[in-house]
């Protein structure tokens, strides 16, 4: 570790009781409100208090529980060492912080909040950058919280900070080229299908947080490429997917969603078809994806156009027949009934999966654009594709899941319409709560700096930058409105419509919201 990666604005003088200040920056995180926050957080569903489904903060821990595991698997392995030191090293401290940390900027109600509020930021607020949940991490720690020294992030370590960036580039200009405008793009780095000219879909940085984001990279120059991960947040990227795969298929057996029989009848119609299946169009397998083995083969094919530098027909045939035979053979065989049984099936399967897809994890000195330095072995990674689609195809995509969402949604839209009535009424102005006045402040600050410096990064959905101070104050506000619920655990944000609706018997007294 080179002394660029060790330094800090202020150190163990400031309180910390770690003496290592990546030690310091994990204690940092965990002590944040913000962290304490994703308890209430929808990792897919909401769980009602049920116990059994797991939050952003469960999910959170496991993943950092992951990442360590990987990291000490990489660090042990003698022959790895040269090579994960000249690309800027693999500290366990920085990992297991940058895991505990990459879920902070989730709104309420999981993924369908970042879209709703993507959507809202944009057409509703003209923000240049919209809203990504890993752009709000790294706003989170190093702008809005206030649990550093300074009183303005968390004065986190250049390490932790890059290690925290799964997609360290902005939505439109930085770095450049821009990695959407590559042959082959990474990961998240093309524009969503149908919104040209819309940016990354996926990216870990606003303009805001672009000197941030500068000057957490700068010790890895020459080191990684500009657009890709560091070692670091390859690890935390890596360990975030096996717990997504892993976990959420947990979840969803224990509440008897997951279902046996179409699960079955999926894996075992494409193992027994799969030659008679291949010689299908794609419009006919569009036109019957419904049919057993369709959507299966439909995934197959995807890999193929996306990831060919590692996709392989025979380790895909291996990996369904390995999920059949762990997953529906004997997790789904019988249904969770509470029992001791059935909760040591479930935690055979999450452990036996977790020691599987990290053991014979290796590091590429010149990966694929679509893939970190730190890899999954061949057979996992396909596995790890199949585990996935089994809960997409099974969860994600029901009806009566989409039919919750569109209400969160519709909860989410109003309670920022209501917000900003609030914001604008100048007889209310002394009345606002005092953390959305404080972000109004901030947000105002940073985009007058930028409309001085380079108005161009202020070029929102609208395609026309803010007009004179009354411009960047309208855009302070939208950003204000969406720190401000994006700051909500799903109860907060449900229960503050409803104060905000007239429909709440008593005055709201959330300290931390107000």
């Amino acid at each position: 570790m080179g002394e660029g990666r060790d330094a800090r604005r202020s150190g163990t003088e400031s309180g910390d009781l770690a003496v290592s200040p990546f030690r310091a920056d994990r204690d940092r995180i965990v002590a944040s409100p913000f962290f304490a926050r994703l308890g209430g957080v929808t990792q897919v569903v909401s769980a009602s208090g049920s116990g059994l489904l797991h939050n952003r903060l469960t999910h959170s821990l496991k993943v950092a529980q992951v990442a360590r595991a990987i990291a000490e698997r990489i660090n042990a392995d003698p022959q790895l060492a040269p090579l994960v030191d000249d690309l800027g090293g693999c500290d366990l401290d920085v990992v297991e912080a940058a895991a505990l940390a990459h879920d902070l900027g989730h709104p309420p109600f999981g993924h369908l909040g970042e879209q709703e509020l993507d959507r809202l930021a944009r057409h509703r607020f003209a923000l240049p950058d919209g809203f990504e949940g890993n752009a709000q991490s790294l706003r989170i720690v190093t702008t809005t919280d206030t649990g550093g020294p300074g009183a303005v992030g968390l004065d986190l370590t250049a390490a932790v900070r890059a290690a925290m960036l799964k997609y360290p580039w902005s939505r439109r200009s930085h770095p450049e080229p821009h990695p959407r405008d590559m042959p082959d793009p990474p990961r998240g780095a093309s524009e969503p299908p149908g919104e040209p000219g819309t940016g990354s879909s996926k990216f870990s940085v606003y303009v805001t947080e672009l000197d941030d984001l500068v000057q957490a990279r700068e010790p890895f120059a020459g080191r990684v490429a500009g657009w890709q991960q560091t070692v670091e947040a390859s690890v935390m990227d890596t360990a975030d997917d096996i717990a997504y795969a892993i976990h959420d298929l947990e979840d969803f057996h224990r509440i008897g969603v997951l279902q046996h029989a179409p699960v079955a009848a999926e894996l075992g119609r494409w193992l027994g078809s799969a030659l008679e299946l291949a010689e299908l169009t794609d419009a006919e397998l569009a036109a019957y994806s419904r049919r057993p083995g369709y959507s299966l083969e439909q995934l197959r094919r995807r890999l193929h156009r996306r990831d060919s530098w590692i996709v392989d027909d025979d380790a895909f045939v291996a990996a369904v027949s390995r999920v059949r035979t762990e997953l529906v053979d004997t997790l789904l065989a019988t249904p969770f009934d509470g029992s001791v049984e059935a909760e040591q099936t479930v935690g055979r399967f999450s452990s036996g999966w977790t020691v599987r897809l990290v053991t014979d994890i290796g590091v590429a000195p010149d990966p694929p654009t679509r893939s970190g330095h730190v890899q999954l072995a061949p057979a996992q990674w396909h596995e790890v594709q199949v585990l996935k689609f089994v809960h997409r195809r099974f969860v994600l995509l029901r009806p009566d899941l989409a039919l919750h969402q569109r209400g969160q949604a519709q909860l989410l839209g109003s309670l920022v319409h209501a917000l900003e009535q609030w914001l604008t009424d100048r007889y209310e102005a002394n009345r606002l709560p005092r953390r959305l006045q404080d972000l109004v402040a901030l947000a105002e600050h940073e985009y007058g700096v930028l409309a001085e410096t380079d108005m161009s990064t202020l070029v929102g959905a609208v395609g026309e930058p803010p007009q004179g101070s009354a411009g960047v104050r309208e855009l302070a506000r939208g950003r204000a409105v969406i720190d401000f619920v994006a700051s909500l655990t799903d109860s907060q944000a449900a229960a503050l419509l409803d104060a905000l609706s007239g429909r709440s018997a008593q005055p709201w007294s959330d300290a931390f919201v107000l």
